[in-house]
């Protein structure tokens, strides 16, 4: 195990955040400057101050347009504002390149993967008073909005990389069949991730990219980040 006040192969201030948000990594918060740490290790420049400013003005950009208090509006105004005019999606095109991975790149260019929207998507909604929980499925990485069924009161499936489409559990099992080529399970059965299953599942996705590439030092670095995610697990 590598002290945890030193890393080899992460660049130090991409160490020196993530280190620093662990302790309270169950907050929403906290999850998405972990996350921004992980890019600083090939983003150095970034800012997460601007960061962190882009997704509070996308949150008052919603609340401006709200005039019902009603969950059904707020999420309405929500999707309109992240993925038609902001204009969130997912990288088709491209979709195995690292950056997909990185909210300062997520951020700017507006593409990524699913695990990088859902976070944006977490972020924002969350600053809005709406609790969402990563859902972690095989093949795919959904949001649930707690509430979003205005009929029911029961949570709403939401697709981020395909222009936050809404999925009930039908669509979601046929969702998950098509990214993973198997059958859809009966019954589903869909987990939240935890903000530590989060982040590990966005090192794994950047070790097998830098893997492909070649990048052996990287896939190192990110191997340092998920041992200190690990040591620092709670009992």
């Amino acid at each position: 195990m590598l002290p945890l006040s030193h890393a080899v192969y992460c660049r130090p201030e991409a160490y020196r955040l993530f280190r620093q948000e662990l302790p309270t990594i169950d907050e929403s918060r906290s999850l998405f400057r972990a996350a921004f740490a992980i890019a600083l290790h090939e983003r150095p420049e970034a800012d997460l101050a601007e960061a962190e400013l882009v997704v509070e003005n996308l949150a008052d950009t919603v609340k401006s347009r709200v005039v019902s208090q009603s969950t059904s509006a707020l999420l309405a105004h929500l999707h309109d504002v992240l993925f038609d005019v902001y204009g969130l999606r997912g990288n088709v095109e491209n979709y195995y390149d690292p950056a997909n991975s990185y909210l300062p790149d997520v951020l700017r260019t507006r593409l990524g993967i699913p695990i990088s929207l859902v976070l944006v998507y977490k972020r924002v909604a969350e600053l809005l008073g709406l609790v969402v929980h990563g859902v972690n499925a095989p093949g795919h990485f959904l949001a649930e909005v707690e509430g979003g069924e205005p009929q029911s009161g029961e949570s709403m499936f939401v697709d981020a990389f395909f222009g936050g489409g809404i999925l009930n559990q039908a669509e979601v099992a046929e969702r998950i069949a098509q990214a993973t080529g198997q059958e859809p399970l009966e019954p589903l059965q869909l987990q939240h991730a935890t903000h530590r299953q989060w982040l590990t599942r966005m090192l794994t996705n950047l070790q097998a990219a830098f893997a492909a590439l070649g990048q052996e030092r990287d896939v190192y670095a990110m191997q340092e980040l998920q041992m200190l995610l690990e040591a620092r697990a709670p009992d």
